[in-house]
């Protein structure tokens, strides 16, 4: 990718939201908060990996990983 992603005025608005909330938390909630973000960023990127091998044909007992 030469080109960085630009995002539209309503991603860049959350992004600010999502800021504002975070500043207002005490640490042991932006910890956990972290902790499941993550979770769900892991689960997110297993899922589109199962979606691509499936789209790809990849899934049905061939050996790609």
């Amino acid at each position: 990718m030469s080109q960085p992603i630009e995002l539209t005025l309503e991603q860049q608005f959350s992004i600010r939201s999502f800021a504002t909330q975070v500043q207002h938390m005490s640490p042991e909630q932006a910890k956990e908060f972290l902790v499941n973000l993550y979770e769900q960023m892991v689960v997110r990127e297993a899922t589109y990996k199962e979606l691509l091998k499936h789209q790809w044909g990849l899934d049905s007992g061939s050996s790609w990983a």
